[in-house]
């Protein structure tokens, strides 16, 4: 479900945890979909009930990677990430951090890739101030949407 609304969110996730629901959250920019996100998605899932997958809007990730990203826009992006087995609700945002839906959400556990460290997380703070847990999980070697863009590059520019 692509929830769109923080209001709507906020009242969902206080059902959710009114059911015991265990939440998950994660989040990024998820451009170029590939078998790192998928895995990455069905390993965060087994943290507990419910995955929610906060996605950077596409304002957002120009900021963060610069003006020739992202590839896919936001709106394939979402249909794309909401259809995957794993994931329960899609929320975008336009921040260039977490930290507004971390805040109403509250997950017991927030889960990033291996590439980040939880000290380098500017959310991990509000996350153990409520005593939720950060969880650091490996990347699927090799698979990163900007390895994908530079092999899609050298590739047309040999052929």
């Amino acid at each position: 479900m692509i929830i769109k609304n923080r209001k709507l969110l906020k009242d969902i996730v206080l059902e959710l945890k009114n059911q015991g629901c265990r939440l998950v959250f994660t989040n990024g920019c998820f451009d170029i979909i590939h078998k790192g996100h998928v895995r990455y998605l069905n390993d965060a899932k087994k943290f507990g009930d419910i995955l929610i997958v906060g996605i950077n809007s596409d304002e957002s990730i120009k900021k963060i990677k610069g003006d020739k990203r992202p590839i896919i826009p936001l709106e394939s992006r979402v249909e794309v990430l909401d259809s995957l087995k794993p994931v329960d609700f899609v929320v975008p945002f336009d921040e260039e951090t977490p930290i507004e839906l971390i805040k109403i959400i509250k997950p017991h556990t927030h889960v990033k890739g291996g590439d980040y460290r939880e000290e380098d997380l500017p959310e991990a703070k509000i996350i153990k101030s409520y005593g939720g847990e950060v969880k650091i999980i490996s990347l699927v070697e090799g698979f990163s949407t900007t390895n994908i863009i530079e092999w899609i590059l050298k590739k047309y520019k040999k052929g």
